[in-house]
């Protein structure tokens, strides 16, 4: 059983998006890790909706392609049109991140994600609850890629965001065990 990091992603009905994702993965994988949600300004194009952006950190006993093609699958059940441009607005998007330390291209996708390192609304979530986690080439933890990370080069900002009549994030955090994974079952 590998641990997978994913990256979730809408800019259209965000929330009922990422609802459909959180609970795709949770009925496919059981407990989740689960960080807070942000707000992002789209990168690479201009939309008059910003994103929402969250990791979830799930235990998976399928091959990287079975993954690949599950999560395509929720995206395509969820009006993701993977044949639009790649800088768009997207109805969800689900990234595999990390498959416990795999590298390299494993099924037609490289791992990790390239964008970890370079995108808040990636690097910022793995910070705050994975943030001991290793990236699998450099083998420094999110938490200090994060510290290292220009933050004033792209607009995030934690929202608050309710899934199952939970809520799993906040817009402030009231106590420490709000930047922790939330444990879903």
């Amino acid at each position: 059983m590998a641990f997978v990091l994913f990256s979730l992603g809408s800019n259209a009905h965000r929330h009922r998006r990422i609802d459909a994702a959180l609970s795709a993965l949770h009925g496919a994988f059981g407990e989740l890790l689960i960080s807070r949600v942000f707000e992002s300004h789209p990168v690479g194009f201009d939309s008059p909706c910003n994103f929402y952006n969250l990791v979830v950190g799930a235990s998976c006993p399928w091959s990287v392609a079975r993954l690949n093609q599950w999560c395509k699958q929720v995206e395509r059940d969820n009006g993701r049109d993977h044949s639009a441009p790649k800088f768009s607005s997207r109805a969800l998007d689900i990234d595999i991140l990390c498959v416990d330390n795999l590298t390299g291209c494993v099924d037609g996708v490289t791992l990790p994600r390239e964008e970890i390192t370079y995108n808040a609304f990636v690097l910022r979530p793995l910070a705050e609850s994975f943030g001991e986690y290793r990236h699998p080439l450099t083998d420094t933890a999110y938490r200090a890629l994060w510290q290292a990370f220009d933050a004033d080069s792209q607009g995030l900002w934690p929202v608050n965001f309710e899934w199952q009549g939970k809520q799993i994030s906040a817009s402030e955090p009231i106590e420490a065990v709000t930047l922790a994974p939330a444990r879903v079952r």
